[in-house]
């Protein structure tokens, strides 16, 4: 048992996943049309770029905070899983996204610890990022995304 231990912790120190810093924080709303303008006129942020990710059924609104961004989330599909979200828990907190040096090094490394994968190969998100998310069962029922770090790509 010791030994099947040692080589199962040897393995894991050789994987080398490094989360820099939090990409953004994904927040499910009805309508950009009704969201954007809170956050900027409330606090004064500036939506920098709106974009529909098409195979993920959303239109995006992104604002930056530091070096953090708010990813707004509006569904296109009344089908899609942000309507499903929203109808469920309503508006809200939708995900977390880190930002790494290699979104397929960090699918690997969380598995072999025994997280449970949405994707278990990285896909194209808003902004063009390799991105992949991890199932809330095995995250604290938090909704994980691992995004490509861009100051690394």
């Amino acid at each position: 048992m010791q030994d099947k231990f040692n080589k199962n912790h040897i393995k894991l120190l050789l994987l080398t996943m490094e989360l820099s810093h939090i990409e953004h924080i994904g927040i499910a709303v009805k309508s950009l049309e009704t969201a954007i303008p809170y956050y900027e006129e409330k606090l004064g942020l500036k939506c920098y770029s709106i974009e529909e990710v098409k195979d993920q059924k959303v239109k995006t609104a992104f604002f930056k905070i530091g070096q953090t961004k708010l990813e707004l989330l509006e569904s296109t599909d009344p089908e899609g899983t942000i309507a499903k979200f929203i109808e469920k828990r309503g508006e809200g907190v939708h995900h977390i996204a880190f930002a790494t040096n290699g979104v397929q090094k960090a699918l690997d490394e969380l598995s072999a610890k025994g997280v449970q994968l949405i994707d278990k190969a990285p896909r194209k998100g808003a902004e063009g990022l390799n991105i992949a998310f991890l199932h809330p069962k095995s995250t604290l029922g938090v909704l994980t995304e691992i995004c490509e770090d861009p100051s690394k790509m």
